[in-house]
């Protein structure tokens, strides 16, 4: 059944990520980063977010951080960042 998958995605050209449980972070310079296909927020405080993924933790690290744009699959994390972090 993977293999079906896999090659329908490779042949419709479709990102991996349309199809699983795979997040995909897309960072705006040191202000802005967006993660889809998150599971859920597991720690926030204005320096520190831990966000739940269906393959691990982002910790992402800095000031005056803020959540926006939630929903079901998205969010987007804005402030300072200084560093992201992963875990499995």
């Amino acid at each position: 059944m993977r293999k079906f998958i896999r090659k329908t995605t490779d042949i419709l050209e479709l990102p991996k990520e349309a199809i699983s449980n795979t997040p995909k972070i897309t960072m705006t310079g040191f202000t802005e980063i967006l993660i889809e296909n998150f599971k859920g927020i597991l720690e926030y405080e204005d320096f520190f977010v831990r966000i739940g993924t269906y393959i691990g933790n982002i910790n992402i690290n800095g000031f005056n951080l803020k959540l926006n744009q939630m929903n079901e699959e998205d969010i987007l994390v804005t402030g300072r960042i200084e560093s992201v972090g992963f875990e499995k």
